[in-house]
């Protein structure tokens, strides 16, 4: 998710005792990175609030996101936000990340932000406002060079500039379909260095409507040819800027489905990793599917349609939207599988084949598939073949860990439509998925120091 231009507004003047809320470092940085939130002069051990407050985008407009949390400062009127334990508020434990995933929607109009992605925070001692800050997030660098890629509907391909031959990270969504997530992911990752290609596969119909943001990809998730990344990994070879021999795959949800599938079948690929991933070829869906229950795969491989694990009673779990039940996807995939482990059997997606290192990321309590004991399977099979995995399964997470635990969590589970975990372990696995996920695209695809860090020219 998001990068942070960092504005500075101090509502106490400017003399040497004034209080003052330091955010570090001191330039625009890019979400996820960490950062660093201090107080100094205050009253030695004083009670602090400080509220922070952003714009989130949701359908159908712009809604006010607060959060506030009240700490002590220490004997010398220090305060670290990165080593203190609130004593009471929104969140309760220390966590530089807590008061941004512990935001809830608000009704509190006044000292809103101004523009989108934007967070307001604001330091009270004893009722009265004494500091203030702003911080401005931002999904990329406005050194990255952005190119469309005609022969791929939707598709970006995104790098920063320069005559390297980098090394590539190709995107790939869930089951959200479209552009927008791989979009955002390559942006953002290629502001670190990499030469990204974000792939979109498959584009639904919106919400209550028939549009399709791409009307050439698939409208239904029903044999998705996992043989367009060897058409990818051709365009790649052809391009001078980039060394097609040192390719990653980042999936997620579906999208990591997808990318174990070819990770067991291409040995163009490099590294992978897996966030929130199957360990099986799962049953499809979509209007293409008729009758509605009919049985069809999610993937094709070679033009033949990949073994599946079906799934049971899948339409009734739909229901729930009309009847006011909770909706847990997890729960017809679930029954087909222990219904059916013939077909789990036929269906496992031979991890084992891929022979490079594998990162897989999963959550326990995952409502929207079982993403936790699918990983552990998934490191289970690579450790008996005694290949590199870096697995992190978290016992308290859910399904949306493909974050960087800087943005709000709180809501993930508030509708009829459940996708599991706490907020806050949602947001600390997120943090450290993200944390994981950059040290091991590093690593696996040899990015030199100078290349990570990038020339952020126009950014001071």
């Amino acid at each position: 998710m998001l990068r942070l231009f960092l504005l500075f507004s101090l509502c106490c003047g400017v003399s040497a005792t004034a209080q003052t809320i330091h955010i570090s470092p001191a330039g625009p940085i890019l979400a996820g990175d960490p950062i660093g939130i201090t107080m100094t002069n205050l009253p030695p051990n004083a009670q602090v609030t400080i509220d922070a407050r952003r714009l989130i985008e949701e359908t159908p407009g712009k809604v006010l996101y607060r959060a506030e949390a009240t700490f002590s400062a220490d004997a010398n009127g220090q305060l670290d936000l990165s080593q203190a334990k609130p004593v009471a508020g929104s969140y309760r434990t220390t966590d530089i990340h807590g008061l941004f995933w512990s935001m809830t929607p608000s009704k509190v109009s006044a000292d809103a932000p101004t523009e989108m992605n934007q967070v307001l925070l604001t330091a009270r001692v004893a009722d009265k406002a004494v500091a203030s800050a702003q911080l401005r997030f931002v999904g990329t660098l406005p050194t990255v060079k952005a190119e469309e890629v005609a022969i791929f509907p939707g598709a970006v391909f995104a790098r920063m500039p320069g005559n390297q031959r980098l090394p590539v990270v190709i995107v790939l969504g869930g089951s959200e379909g479209g552009s927008r997530s791989a979009r955002e992911m390559a942006l953002n990752l290629a502001a670190r260095g990499f030469a990204v290609l974000g792939l979109p596969y498959y584009s639904p119909a919106s919400y209550n409507s028939q549009e399709r943001e791409l009307p050439t990809l698939p409208r239904s998730f029903v044999d998705i040819p996992v043989d367009r990344l060897n058409q990818a990994h051709a365009w790649l070879k052809g391009r001078a800027d980039v060394d097609p021999g040192r390719v990653a795959l980042l999936g997620t949800s579906k999208g990591a489905e997808f990318a174990l599938i070819a990770a067991s079948k291409m040995d163009w690929i490099s590294s992978v990793v897996a966030i929130v991933p199957s360990d099986v070829v799962w049953q499809g869906w979509g209007p293409d599917v008729i009758p509605a229950d009919a049985r069809r795969s999610s993937f094709s491989y070679a033009g033949q349609a990949l073994p599946f694990v079906p799934n049971k009673d899948f339409v009734q779990e739909l229901s729930g939207f009309q009847s006011g039940a909770e909706v847990r996807y997890r729960r017809p995939q679930d029954k087909g599988r222990a219904a059916d482990p013939a077909a789990a059997v036929a269906a496992r997606i031979r991890v084992e084949n891929f022979k490079g290192p594998l990162l897989v990321a999963g959550g326990i309590e995952d409502q929207m598939w079982a993403s936790g004991m699918m990983a552990q399977n998934i490191a289970e099979r690579r450790a008996e073949a005694k290949l590199e995995t870096v697995a992190l399964i978290y016992t308290d997470a859910g399904h949306a860990l493909n974050g960087n635990g800087w943005s709000p969590t709180s809501q993930y589970n508030a509708g009829l439509f459940k996708v599991g975990g706490t907020a806050e372990a949602n947001a600390k696995a997120q943090a450290e998925i993200w944390r994981e996920t950059l040290a091991f695209l590093r690593r696996t695809l040899g990015l030199k120091p100078d290349i990570q860090t990038g020339d952020r020219i126009g950014m001071h």
